[in-house]
């Protein structure tokens, strides 16, 4: 396989695995957000913050993948 196939192929995965792994980690932050604000309304804003953090992940994978196209 040439570089270039081997490169969509790495940025293809990256973007796949940092989707994944953020998916699992929104729905489990999700669960305990949803669960802290039912007790709590108060912490509605600080679940919306935890909320956010996962996708910090899938923003990585497209750096990589980025970087990766434009090699």
């Amino acid at each position: 396989m040439d570089p270039t196939g081997m490169a969509l192929l790495g940025a293809g995965i990256a973007i796949g695995a940092a989707g994944i792994g953020t998916g699992i980690a929104q729905g489990q932050v999700g669960a305990a957000a949803v669960g802290a604000t039912a007790e709590d309304p108060k912490m509605f804003g600080k679940g919306m913050i935890m909320m956010v953090l996962p996708e910090t992940i899938v923003i990585l994978g497209f750096v990589v993948a980025f970087l990766l196209m434009n090699k």
